[in-house]
């Protein structure tokens, strides 16, 4: 069975060694908080939901693909994929690096990229 490996280490030594990003963030008021373990926590919960809820739709996903309906154009994803998506925007994956005044998480913009 196919199985996905975030690549946690990678992403936390561009971040941490190569960028500096806690000690960058810290300049700036608005992240001034935020702090590399932080940072991980979130990777690693991106990491999770890539690996347990994503991944496995990859197989049906290939073998179904989406349908169109070319009469009524509505689009159908495969079995699946819509109850991911629900899940993705429950977790409020979409929205990392919005304004919390507006629903979203508030977090730089460099960990938002880290899930694209």
């Amino acid at each position: 069975m196919p199985s996905y490996t975030p690549p946690l280490r990678d992403m936390q030594f561009v971040m941490n060694e190569v960028l500096d990003v806690p000690g960058v963030l810290k300049s700036l008021p608005t992240h001034a908080e935020l702090d590399a373990d932080t940072i991980t926590a979130v990777l690693e919960e991106g990491g999770k939901f890539a690996s347990e809820v994503l991944m496995p739709l990859n197989q049906v996903g290939d073998k179904q693909g989406c349908q169109l309906d070319n009469k009524t154009h509505e689009v159908t994803t495969p079995k699946g994929f819509k109850e991911a998506f629900g899940q993705f925007a429950q977790g409020g994956w979409p929205a990392l690096s919005c304004d919390p005044a507006y629903g979203g998480q508030g977090l730089p913009i460099v960990v938002n990229q880290c899930f694209l």
